[in-house]
């Protein structure tokens, strides 16, 4: 299973693609939206793992772009903002999970994992 992380910050970037690595994913890390959407248009991932706050494209709007991409695409958001993703205005994907920071990594790969299993 491949996850396509974006993540501005480069500690949690880090700290991100460690845990997951551990748990067995392959993980691609940007830190940005438009570089990661970049990396959507080149191959297929299984999770897209996105910050919702990011220059150039944020969270949201990589989502929504990714889905039209390839609908099938799992989505979860990290974001110390949860209130802005579950906005119904905000045009995220419906069933995109979202994980509030500060969490634990290992609630994180708990999460992935629950997501990709629910395929």
């Amino acid at each position: 299973m491949n996850i396509l992380l974006a993540e501005d910050d480069e500690d949690m970037r880090r700290f991100l693609v460690k845990a997951l690595e551990r748990a067995g994913y392959d993980v691609t890390a940007h830190d940005n939206g438009a570089s990661a959407y970049d990396a959507l248009r080149e191959q297929p991932f299984s999770l897209l793992l996105t910050d919702i706050v990011m220059p150039e494209m944020d969270g949201i709007e990589l989502a929504r772009r990714a889905s039209e991409l390839d609908p099938d695409l799992k989505v979860m958001f990290i974001t110390g903002f949860a209130a802005v993703a579950l906005n119904p205005d905000s045009q995220a994907p419906k069933d995109a999970k979202i994980l509030s920071k500060p969490f634990h990594l290992r609630d994180l790969v708990n999460e992935v994992h629950k997501v990709l299993q629910a395929a």
